[in-house]
């Protein structure tokens, strides 16, 4: 089964046409396998996210808000993999109807600019608590929650024009959905794509790395003045979790929007491309929208090993099950019930002076200056003068 498009090539004939579907018999095998896998481990990953936010909504923070965001939108992207999964196994045929074509072309859409955008919004988080960790004004909840339902409102903005265009198209044998053919016809369709592209990919990755790359510079600037948060290695650990977040990133969403990049330009300059690169191109979107869809169950992981009262909460419900032993459960128990859920390895020292919140980058801290005590220091003082009048009865 064939699937034929007119060629846009200057050196072909209008009747030669190009098949963008050579590839169907790879591709009906290997993409319902990554999806399949992608929607097990977003719909365990998020949903068990999401349950932990919820058992923790009372100490609800910023960084918990744009969190809880991310992962509803990705259980909402994974609601949409079923269908994508069967159309993949049926050779790129699309059964299901126009509508549910333009409301999974909708939701992969929402789900790749929101995750974008909520990252960033996760990267300026962190690096207002690091960096500027006095201007506790821009990380209120309320805060918070205003910026989520701006990122939101710009998202639809983005997507809900999708619903306007046709997203189907009925070929000979088959019937394709969300395919980049479909929308060849579209006026200033390079423009558009390259629009969306620095809007949705390029500024606020360059949003993201900056933002990381301030934090990283900061905590190993401080770990030098303070060589006993350098001997206990959290700042090394949160540079790795840096590292590890912007490779996610780079890895997951780069080569589908540099692939729209480059054939957009070459779009822009040549005008009519040859057949075998457009091959080329529909081939790599397959694979490479894989990769990018692949996020939602990355996102999972960089909460399990960037926070640590997430940590220790899936720690505590494996136990309930039964899948730890009796014994590690009950080394932990009684600390973790005091935890915050949100609670990251890049979220410097929050503690209470003299009745007043501080919030300071931990390696800032003088070695010797005691926080615990520092709010009690007649208590401090007289126990010293205790100890002189114990040793010498002549004191009184």
């Amino acid at each position: 089964m064939t699937t034929t498009f007119p060629s846009s090539t200057t050196n072909q004939t209008p009747i030669e046409t190009c098949d963008f579907y050579e590839h169907e018999n790879s591709a009906r095998i290997l993409l319902p396998t990554f999806y399949s896998v992608i929607c097990i481990i977003g719909v365990l990953g998020n949903g068990l996210a999401l349950t932990v936010i919820v058992k923790n909504r009372k100490k609800i923070n910023s960084t918990t808000v744009y969190s809880t965001n991310l992962v509803v939108s990705d259980l909402l992207f994974t609601t949409a993999l079923p269908t994508r999964i069967a159309y993949y196994a049926l050779r790129f045929h699309w059964p299901f109807g126009e509508i549910f074509c333009k409301i999974t072309a909708l939701l992969f859409y929402i789900n790749i600019y929101a995750a974008v955008n909520f990252m960033s919004c996760l990267s300026i988080d962190r690096f207002v608590a690091v960096v500027h960790p006095l201007k506790t004004k821009f990380r209120t909840v309320k805060s918070a929650k205003c910026i989520s339902c701006f990122v939101w409102l710009l998202v639809l903005a983005q997507t809900l024009p999708l619903l306007t265009l046709p997203m189907s198209h009925e070929e000979e044998k088959r019937v394709t959905c969300m395919e980049y053919p479909n929308f060849e016809k579209i006026e200033q369709l390079p423009l558009m794509l390259l629009g969306a592209c620095l809007l949705g990919y390029v500024v606020p990755l360059g949003i993201t790395i900056i933002c990381y790359s301030k934090i990283s510079y900061k905590l190993c600037r401080t770990a030098k003045e303070n060589p006993l948060a350098e001997k206990s290695g959290t700042n090394r650990k949160a540079v790795k979790m840096i590292i590890f977040i912007i490779v996610v990133f780079v890895i997951c969403l780069t080569p589908y929007h540099l692939a729209i990049i480059i054939y957009m330009i070459r779009k822009l300059v040549q005008g009519n491309i040859f057949c075998s690169h457009q091959k080329i191109f529909q081939q790599t979107l397959h694979y490479t929208v894989f990769l990018m869809n692949l996020n939602c169950c990355m996102d999972p992981l960089i909460y399990f090993f960037a926070c640590r009262g997430y940590k220790r909460t899936i720690m505590k419900i494996l136990r309930r099950q039964g899948s730890i032993s009796e014994s590690s459960a009950a080394r932990t128990v009684a600390d973790e019930s005091s935890r915050d859920a949100g609670d990251t390895q890049l979220t410097p020292l929050s503690t209470s002076l003299n009745g007043k919140r501080l919030t300071q980058p931990i390696l800032n801290m003088p070695p010797e200056f005691d926080l615990k005590n520092a709010g009690n220091s007649k208590n401090h003082h007289s126990k010293k003068g205790k100890e002189k009048r114990e040793k010498n009865p002549i004191v009184h």
